[in-house]
């Protein structure tokens, strides 16, 4: 099985890859779809129970990505140590989310910007370092939206399509995204509510 065919798919290095729990799925669509499983899973946990631990915490970060992905990979919640084709280098990742972090809380606390400009900026920021073998977006773009509602407000609608499949939505989303890494984040400002 191919792991990272589709544009923005981070490729798993041979030990991430064998990190696969269901030793069942044969194809991508397979693994999609039991991740998604895994994923739904980790909602209906926020849902039910909201965690006490705030959401701009290392311990929720990584919590979060670890029950988005526990029944998939074995390396759920753990940061990745090694090179990938985006994202900041290993070694950087736990100073990289600790500095985010703490801007993101200083930015909530001294209302430097509002709070669906802080979740922006936390979403771009956290896609950029790609602190995970896998999962890096999907995993931003739910940590983004408990931020959101933990201050009361509706996710974002993220283009309104399928983002784990290449298409319309997809592409947008990884242009406004590089675009971000450029500087200029008002394709994701546009894009998050579209």
């Amino acid at each position: 099985m191919t792991l990272a065919e589709a544009d923005g798919n981070t490729p798993l290095d041979e030990d991430e890859a064998a990190g696969l729990l269901p030793g069942h799925l044969t194809t991508r669509g397979g693994l999609n779809a039991w991740e998604q499983a895994n994923i739904a899973a980790a909602v209906a946990w926020l849902r039910r129970r909201r965690p006490a631990e705030p959401v701009l915490s290392l311990a929720f970060l990584r919590d979060l990505h670890r029950r988005m992905f526990d029944e998939t990979w074995k390396w759920a919640g753990q940061f990745r140590t090694t090179g990938k084709n985006i994202g900041v280098p290993a070694h950087r990742i736990a100073e990289d989310v600790a500095n985010l972090l703490a801007d993101a809380s200083f930015w909530e606390e001294h209302g430097t910007y509002g709070v669906e400009e802080i979740a922006v900026r936390l979403h771009h920021r956290l896609t950029f370092i790609h602190p995970f073998p896998n999962g890096n977006g999907r995993h931003a773009r739910l940590m983004t939206d408990e931020f959101l509602a933990r201050h009361g407000l509706e996710p974002f609608s993220w283009g309104s399509g399928d983002l784990a499949r290449a298409g319309g939505a997809r592409s947008r989303y990884l242009d406004a995204l590089r675009s971000a890494d450029r500087g200029d984040l008002s394709a994701l400002f546009g894009f998050v509510r579209s």
